[in-house]
């Protein structure tokens, strides 16, 4: 049986919450997450059909990436008793609870992006510029 979060809260010392809170930032900021998190969004998903639809992930970086959302309570992992065993994968209610945030800022980043680019390429011309060139 799974422990209560009041139970699971009280383990954590109060000077460790900054970097329980930098983990899960972290989490929620790595490369893959935000896609799949948006990707279950649209209901469960076997592993092969999220890998599908997030496109270019590994096998292994999906299987991380699903093992750290389900450690932050935001997946859950369903094994269903067919042969062979098929295995789902669903936002939680945290995770739902996340959603919106991520599709917010996946909808900022896509309008945001040509932007972003052309400040990078300003940003590097201008850097270049007053830096010396090697000899």
């Amino acid at each position: 049986m799974l422990e209560s979060t009041a139970t699971v809260t009280a383990t954590y010392d109060e000077e460790d919450r900054p970097k329980v809170v930098r983990d899960i930032l972290g989490r929620i900021g790595d490369k893959w997450s935000v896609i799949v998190i948006c990707r279950l969004g649209a209901g469960p998903r076997r592993f092969n059909e999220l890998r599908r639809v997030v496109g270019g992930i590994t096998q292994r970086m999906l299987s991380s990436t699903l093992r750290g959302l389900e450690r932050d309570g935001l997946v859950s992992r369903t094994v269903h008793p067919s042969v062979p065993p098929q295995v789902e994968y669903a936002l939680t209610e945290s995770g739902l609870s996340l959603l919106g945030i991520v599709q917010a800022l996946a909808r900022w980043t896509d309008d945001q992006v040509d932007a972003i680019r052309a400040a990078r390429i300003d940003y590097d011309r201008r850097i270049s510029e007053f830096t010396p060139a090697s000899p």
